[in-house]
């Protein structure tokens, strides 16, 4: 991996959208968890709980990305460090506590608006991609804007990209999150008690860093190379495979959805003794 560049760690953080990233996100993060707890009590299941909670204590594992796909948060003010509101740094890149809302917002999200219908087998496959195209567009919108306004910056050589931001990052998230929610719900489907739940803190690593770090890993790979072997060509054509790639995946993530409801249940709600199993 290159050290990132001097010029980048000197920049300036812009103050004011700190403040706007750190404020609005925890703002809708609260919003999120009392609609979550709402849901928990009406379904009696602690599930959209947990996943938020997954969500947000992953967050930790942030600076593995940042490493990896040369993800740099401006921490200096005034040409001085320490403008941040930040709680930790890891590779030497310094963390702000907006990561964890951030999560939570991104990546749990579907778990709440889509996760019943999952779990009745009322989502059908163009609606998992429905879902990985509405999941794309939030991510982009969400990072433009970080981008966009000196909070961070990616600055690793990519290609096609949407102002500041690389369009393969947005899909490589909205990808995570078709992981997540899906095998989330399967989870949900499967477990015997409550504490089985508890399996979705675990469930979030595996999918982030399998989708980012497995389906983006020809993109990792053509970011660092490095001397002869670099081109701007080896990029494009490493943003290609892994776009074509995360497409595959959502397609075959389609494949794990449950059955349809049977016409003896046409609405698809779980009978009382699989919602048992589910709390």
């Amino acid at each position: 991996m290159g050290r990132t560049p001097p010029n980048v760690m000197r920049h300036e953080l812009d103050l004011l959208w700190q403040n706007i990233f750190t404020w609005t996100s925890w703002a809708i993060v609260a919003v999120m968890l009392i609609i979550a707890l709402r849901m928990c009590l009406r379904q009696r299941t602690p599930f959209y709980i947990l996943a938020c909670l997954a969500a947000g204590v992953a967050a930790f594992a942030e600076p593995l990305y940042d490493v990896a796909f040369d993800l740099w948060f401006y921490d200096v003010h005034n040409g001085k460090p320490g403008a941040m509101y930040s709680h930790f740094t890891a590779f030497g890149v310094v963390q702000p506590n907006w990561t964890h809302s951030g999560y939570i917002i991104l990546y749990s999200s579907a778990c709440i608006y889509v996760g019943r219908r999952i779990y009745a087998g009322r989502l059908n496959r163009i609606g998992l991609l429905a879902v990985w195209v509405a999941e794309i567009i939030t991510s982009c919108i969400f990072e433009i804007v970080g981008t966009g306004t000196n909070v961070y910056t990616y600055y690793g050589p990519y290609e096609l990209r949407i102002w500041n931001y690389p369009l393969a990052i947005g899909v490589l998230e909205g990808t995570q999150v078709i992981f997540f929610t899906v095998l989330a719900v399967q989870i949900w489907r499967h477990v015997s008690t409550r504490w089985g739940l508890l399996s979705l803190f675990p469930a979030f690593p595996i999918t982030m860093f399998g989708a980012n770090f497995g389906i983006g890993s020809p993109l990792i790979i053509a970011l660092h190379l490095s001397g002869p072997t670099f081109s701007s060509g080896i990029v494009w054509a490493a943003t290609a495979l892994t776009l074509t790639l995360c497409s595959i995946a959502v397609i075959w993530a389609g494949k794990f959805l449950p059955k349809p409801p049977s016409k003896a249940d046409p609405d698809g709600e779980p009978t009382p003794h699989t919602l048992a199993a589910a709390i």
